[in-house]
């Protein structure tokens, strides 16, 4: 991509941020421009070149921004429309004969269902409550259909890892806006919605952690000229900034780990000159990294340093390492346990937390005791087809050089976030994807 392209792309999105803040009616409009351009290059160019990949990442990046301006069309649209586009590019582009386990995982999951109808209770929306807790794992199952071990450039991967940030880019914009001075919002050390653009920062913050990751991959891998290296440090210091203030620990914290993932990843795969080059940016990035923790920590007044420790606003351990979510994981276990081969039901978990709570609404953080509760020991075979995969397409795709940093981002991220977002569904189907190097990186330049 040409350096000019480059920018116009990034003034573009730091434009859409600004436009959604003084205007933010146009949320509705830019959803809908944002379906049918998709809609329109998949049938123009019949999925030739992996359209639905692009457009589909888009809306992922999109997703909580539309959420938190009041653009999206239905609340899990997003998930919706990710799966309607995996469709028309099976329709155009087929599927691998191989992709049976993510068949497996779906018929894996329809038990689950059929107990829903059974036990959830009668004033339930039945229909509504399952759509919203299966949308997640049928978005990561389609997704995984249409990905597994389909041929793809690398510069075409990270191209649609571009398209997925931009839209992050846009929601930084807005968050930037939306926040100006934070020592006026700042009153302890949990969650921020002020910092968060007015919305859930857990949500907010994942979506900030993977824009974070990508643009420390353009760093070690796309930046071939000093002005773009210069753009991508700007971008990601601001991302990095806003989500640490977001005080919510799982997304960024997930962004870190994925990076290191990448760094070990290039590391052993890389010869002499690639290990140096490596080598001098990881020292610049780890004094870039520390400045700007400094900095947010001014910012905070050294709230940040207290809430990364698990401390209150006076410096008191918190009693909880996860906000209580310990509870939570409690409570589906036992549920596990009671109802171990098809699980208590899609959605059921949430009912039974709020009976034994006397009424109130608990929802879980934790894809994985929810499946476990929900699906039982029909859950703990989709998930272990979800896991293993990746790594054992690993073993004749080690071209694939984010393969580990798109699974621990799945498996991390539903462990704090469960699947509320599209995001761990669709950057997992990446991790599927058959990679072929088409050029250097950037980092193995002189």
């Amino acid at each position: 991509m040409k350096d000019s392209k480059y920018i116009a792309l990034i003034v573009a999105h730091m434009v859409l941020g600004v436009l959604l803040f003084f205007v933010r009616p146009l949320s509705k409009f830019y959803a809908i421009a944002m379906l049918a351009v998709g809609v329109y290059f998949v049938l123009k160019n019949r999925n030739r070149n992996n359209e639905v990949l692009y457009a589909s990442a888009y809306i992922v990046g999109s997703e909580v921004f539309l959420r938190m301006t009041g653009g999206n069309l239905l609340y899990e649209s997003s998930k919706y429309a990710v799966m309607i586009f995996m469709a028309l590019g099976m329709y155009f582009s087929g599927f691998s004969k191989n992709a049976i386990p993510f068949w497996i995982y779906l018929l894996l999951l329809l038990p689950g269902v059929i107990v829903a109808t059974e036990t959830l209770n009668l004033q339930t929306d039945i229909r509504k409550a399952i759509a919203f807790n299966i949308s997640g794992p049928a978005c990561l199952g389609v997704s995984a259909i249409y990905c597994y071990n389909r041929k793809i450039l690398l510069s075409q991967v990270n191209n649609i890892l571009l398209a997925l940030a931009l839209p992050v880019f846009a929601t930084t914009v807005y968050l930037i806006l939306y926040t100006p001075d934070l020592k006026e919002v700042l009153v302890g050390t949990g969650s921020n919605n002020a910092t968060s653009g007015g919305f859930g920062p857990n949500q907010v913050a994942t979506l900030l952690g993977v824009g974070m990751f990508v643009f420390f991959s353009r760093l070690l891998l796309e930046s071939k000229s000093k002005l773009i290296f210069i753009v991508n440090l700007i971008v990601l210091f601001n991302i990095t900034y806003r989500g640490l203030v977001t005080f919510s620990r799982g997304g960024m914290v997930t962004g870190f780990i994925m990076i290191l993932l990448l760094l070990a990843y290039i590391y052993f795969n890389s010869k002499s000159q690639g290990k140096y080059n490596l080598f001098r940016l990881l020292l610049f990035m780890s004094v870039a990294f520390f400045i700007t923790w400094i900095y947010t920590s001014n910012q905070t007044g050294g709230l940040i340093d207290k809430r990364y420790a698990n401390q209150d606003a006076a410096g008191r351990v918190k009693e909880s390492q996860l906000t209580g979510r310990e509870e939570i994981w409690d409570s589906e276990i036992d549920d596990f346990l009671d109802n171990p081969v098809f699980g208590i039901g899609v959605a059921k978990a949430l009912e039974v937390r709020e009976e034994k709570s006397g009424g109130l609404i608990i929802a879980s953080h934790s894809e994985i005791s929810r499946t476990l509760a929900e699906h039982g020991a029909m859950g703990i075979i989709a998930l272990m087809i979800v896991f293993f995969t990746p790594i054992f397409l690993f073993l004749d795709n080690k071209q694939h050089i984010y393969i580990f940093c798109f699974l621990f981002f799945w498996i991390l991220t539903i462990n704090h976030a469960a699947m509320r977002i599209a995001a761990p569904a669709f950057v997992y189907s990446l991790s599927l994807l058959k990679i072929l190097i088409d050029e250097t990186p950037a980092i193995h330049r002189k």
